[in-house]
């Protein structure tokens, strides 16, 4: 059984780091160019600090010092960081000599120090994450590669021409078990068929599936990518196979193979890092504005009938991963259906009267504030269905093709579907129809400033209530 790893964003690691280093380094060079320059050249020590911390962060890049597998050596890389710090602002201080600002020969020394200092620190402090997370992976791109026989092996000849790229290729999967896909291409398995890869890729948080099929096969190119586009996953054709040679330029690179784009991964890097931001600021501001509502809420809850005033129920999340979501309760106890296999509707004698209003103004959401801020949801997302949820009688991923590519993004309190009119019941084949189409549109539209427009336009959307129950 193959180990499930969960990887880190390499990219969002990265840029952290870097601004960590450049928020110290430039702080450390503003102060000593103030207290040792010459006086009455303020703008020029201002950009000889900028210049001595670009230089020493632009240094370190090109050196591979940012490469979190990197910091796993611990002291070694202090030490290499130090010494690129140093040189670079020996280089900036003789620069300095040939200017106005005339700084000391302390000057250096204060540098060094001040360098040395922050980097034993801090890349001591990275070796005790980093050195256990690069022994279990946690560092590497994880591919699946989609295909077998000679496409496969010449993109997997490619690859391991790669040393450099920080790579696992986790197995292989096709549909055809003949001689054209024998069960291994070199060291690599075939784990299963393609209907297999999707849990597969969800368990073992594939990063990229590479599809390693002749481009003259089409309708076999179509048919897998059609199966596959749900996946919240960047996935790519390889390039190493076709007869057609497109310009280089046509092409992304891992390594020495070449690769065509088929779907991006919606949300990754540092857009997931500034949604969630911004998702738990508003949120808390909201939990602390809204308390006495919620307050108000809980106290008619539990003073109308019997039992818990939060209701707990698990949804489909992000990558179909199944995630508690609270509400205020608005049925009675004994009348609660969990898997929401049969759905509220009007005059539903399941309901509270309290339920029936907070259901109505949306107030039995409220408590999914909570859910945003443990990272479970997102403020604007699709909103999460419950497990058994049907429309006419038919689970929801058998109504619409495609359902489930609404979950490549973390589930939301709003959503454009709802402030499109498309919130409440969805006993019919055109409502769950009209809110995926709205949810994947969302997704490819995606962006904090969309985010911001729905979240304005749903009080107003909420005043329409004649469909929420």
């Amino acid at each position: 059984m193959m180990k499930a790893v969960r990887t880190v964003d390499v990219d969002v690691v990265q840029r952290l780091a870097k601004a960590a280093d450049f928020c110290v380094l430039l702080a450390g060079a503003m102060l000593l160019t103030t207290l040792l320059a010459t006086p009455g050249h303020s703008e020029a020590v201002g950009l000889f600090a900028l210049m001595t911390t670009f230089g020493s962060l632009l240094a370190m890049r090109g050196l591979g010092l940012y490469v979190p597998r990197v910091w796993a050596r611990g002291l070694k890389t202090a030490a290499i960081s130090s010494a690129v710090c140093c040189i670079a602002g020996a280089f900036m201080f003789a620069v300095a000599q040939v200017t106005a600002l005339n700084l000391p020969l302390c000057w250096i020394s204060l540098w060094c120090g001040i360098g040395t200092m922050h980097f034993t620190i801090t890349r001591r402090v990275a070796q005790i994450w980093a050195a256990p997370a690069e022994r279990s992976g946690t560092f590497k791109k994880r591919i699946a590669i989609v295909g077998g026989g000679q496409a496969a092996e010449e993109a997997l000849n490619l690859l391991e021409q790669s040393p450099s790229e920080d790579i696992e290729v986790l197995g292989l999967f096709d549909d055809r078990f003949d001689n054209r896909s024998p069960e291994s291409v070199q060291k690599y398995q075939k784990l299963g068929s393609i209907t297999e890869l999707a849990p597969f890729a969800r368990e073992h948080d594939v990063n990229l599936i590479i599809v390693a099929i002749p481009l003259s096969a089409e309708t076999r190119m179509l048919h897998i990518l059609k199966r596959l586009w749900e996946l919240p996953v960047d996935i790519r054709i390889s390039g190493a196979a076709g007869k057609l040679k497109l310009s280089r330029q046509a092409y992304t690179y891992l390594g020495q193979l070449p690769l065509l784009s088929a779907f991006e991964r919606p949300l990754s890097g540092w857009d997931v890092v500034v949604k969630s931001v911004v998702d738990r600021a508003i949120a808390l501001c909201a939990v602390i504005a809204l308390s006495p509502v919620m307050l108000a809420v809980a106290l008619a809850v539990k003073w109308e009938s019997r039992g818990p005033v939060i209701f707990r129920q698990k949804r489909f999340g992000f990558n179909n991963q199944l995630v508690e979501v609270y509400k205020f309760r608005s049925m009675y106890t004994d009348m609660a259906d969990a898997g929401a296999s049969k759905l509220v509707t009007r005059d539903d004698p399941r309901v509270t009267r309290v339920g029936r209003i907070i259901r109505r103004t949306s107030l039995d959401e409220l408590p999914q504030l909570f859910n945003v801020l443990t990272g479970t949801l997102s403020l604007v997302g699709p909103r999460p269905h419950a497990t058994q949820a049907k429309a006419a009688g038919t689970l929801y991923d058998e109504v619409v093709d495609g359902y489930f590519a609404r979950h490549k993004v973390k589930p939301g309190i709003t959503g454009w579907a709802q402030i499109n009119g498309w919130r409440g019941e969805t006993d019919t084949r055109e409502k769950i129809e009209q809110r995926v189409k709205h949810d994947l549109d969302y997704i490819d539209r995606w962006s904090i400033g969309f985010d911001l427009y729905i979240l304005a336009k749903t009080p107003l959307a909420l005043l329409k209530s004649e469909n929420a129950y």
